[in-house]
């Protein structure tokens, strides 16, 4: 870790860095920002950088507000959006109390006490996420909605279009700071884009999906364009997804590959998809954490509805992806429930709590879902047992609060917080009345 400082401070010192942001999340997942100038960093190094935990969403109650931002050196990186003028670098931050110990409502510290776990057990968490969102021409909207940049489809090449300059200077900027991007294409709805991440150990990636949501933001500024991670923007279209592929590695092997068996998945794999199927309504308020989440998950559009898992079904909630020959490496399950606005670290840490619980409890999975669950009746999925994602936030709070899973992976405080907050967003949300109500019932009633 020294040598990690001493690059970063000798980085910062030959690039002639102005401004150092450190960043770390609330639990809801917004990212904060504090900059310090660069004489700073080192004093930030041995003793971090004091605030009012407090006034931060979750992060501590107001008599216990004082919190420190310990900067992570192995995160550090130039921000390529600040170019040559006032030179501009990050690290993300672990937050401790003043006497040292991990704040218990700090999402990464979540996020790492669960992969801790995985590590007594012996494994490795890898994943790799494909995120979805929308270019929008603006933030405002009509009474029709927001208005999208185009209206191009899947996979769609659109000559001079926005999308193609914007998915291209956003790959630049990602690798720029070392973020690997495998795949981006134009998604299905009218200006939507996914931007698929390469796989990474799951807090690394968890700081990747931070750092992308804020160069997306920041290239759709910089293009006159406005981009929104919200679940569902445009009635009529597919929400934007975040399907995250997961693996577990005991050192160089992938627990999931075994040679000659079925879809080359292992025993430790088939119960890794059976803790995420036993546990999806409990963690279902974290993966899927607004109002607006159940729009998508309900909306159609190869959005998940009931928990089943297949090969290759796109309609499942849990996917095992094609499986590549001489490629043992790559065998992994898809989780298809996420939304892109989810806090990655939360999100993260109870995916892989609720497949280490099959694994330790060994779940037996169920059938798989050969047809495409949505086309089927309620009573043929009643009677193959497909049972239901909750179908809105409410639901969803009612699975979570009981769950031993969810309370234990997140602590008693961000579990408190998290279950406050959104009990609070879905009473304000029943209290509204809509426009489509007053549409059907104003003058009919």
């Amino acid at each position: 870790m020294d040598k990690q400082r001493d690059f970063v401070l000798r980085t910062i010192e030959e690039r002639g860095v102005k401004f150092v942001r450190l960043w770390f999340t609330d639990v809801i997942g917004t990212l904060k920002s504090v900059a310090i100038a660069p004489a700073e960093v080192e004093g930030a190094f041995a003793e971090g950088i004091g605030f009012d935990g407090s006034a931060i969403e979750g992060l501590t109650r107001s008599y216990e507000s004082d919190l420190l931002a310990q900067p992570d050196p192995t995160t550090f990186q130039i921000l390529p959006w600040r170019g040559e003028v006032d030179p501009t670098a990050r690290m993300f931050c672990d937050i401790t109390t003043p006497d040292g110990r991990p704040a218990v409502s700090d999402p990464r510290h979540v996020l790492k006490r669960a992969l801790a776990k995985a590590a007594d057990a012996g494994f490795t968490f890898y994943t790799h996420p494909e995120i979805e969102f929308y270019l929008l021409k603006s933030s405002s909207y009509g009474p029709d909605g927001p208005v999208p940049v185009d209206s191009a489809g899947y996979f769609d090449n659109v000559p001079g279009g926005t999308a193609h300059d914007f998915r291209r200077r956003s790959v630049r900027m990602l690798e720029d700071l070392g973020i690997s991007v495998e795949f981006s294409h134009h998604e299905g709805g009218p200006g939507q884009n996914e931007i698929d991440l390469r796989y990474a150990d799951a807090l690394t990636m968890a700081d990747n999906v931070m750092t992308f949501r804020t160069v997306i933001k920041e290239v759709a500024i910089e293009q006159g364009v406005y981009a929104t991670f919200m679940p569902k923007p445009l009635s009529g279209h597919p929400g934007s997804g975040m399907h995250t592929h997961m693996s577990l590695f005991e050192g160089e092997r992938n627990a999931f590959y075994e040679e000659g068996a079925k879809y080359q998945l292992s025993k430790t794999g088939r119960h890794f998809i059976a803790g995420l199927l036993k546990h999806a309504n409990e963690i279902a308020a974290v993966t899927n954490q607004f109002v607006n989440s159940y729009k998508r998950l309900w909306g159609g559009d190869e959005a998940p509805s009931f928990i089943t898992w297949g090969h290759n079904n796109r309609s499942a909630l849990v996917r095992v992806p094609m499986y590549k020959p001489n490629k043992g490496g790559s065998t992994r399950v898809e989780y298809r429930a996420l939304d892109s606005a989810v806090n990655p670290y939360l999100a993260y840490a109870l995916m892989l709590a609720a497949g280490l619980k099959g694994i330790e409890e060994e779940y037996e999975l169920p059938p798989e879902a050969e047809d495409n669950v949505w086309s089927l009746s309620d009573a043929e999925r009643r009677a193959l047992g497909y049972s239901a994602l909750p179908a809105s936030l409410d639901h969803a709070l009612e699975h979570m609060e009981n769950s031993e899973l969810v309370a234990e992976t997140l602590g008693e405080s961000v579990f408190n917080y998290v279950l406050l907050n959104k009990r609070k967003e879905w009473e304000a949300y029943r209290g509204q009345v809509t426009p489509l109500e007053l549409k059907n019932n104003l003058e009919l009633l």
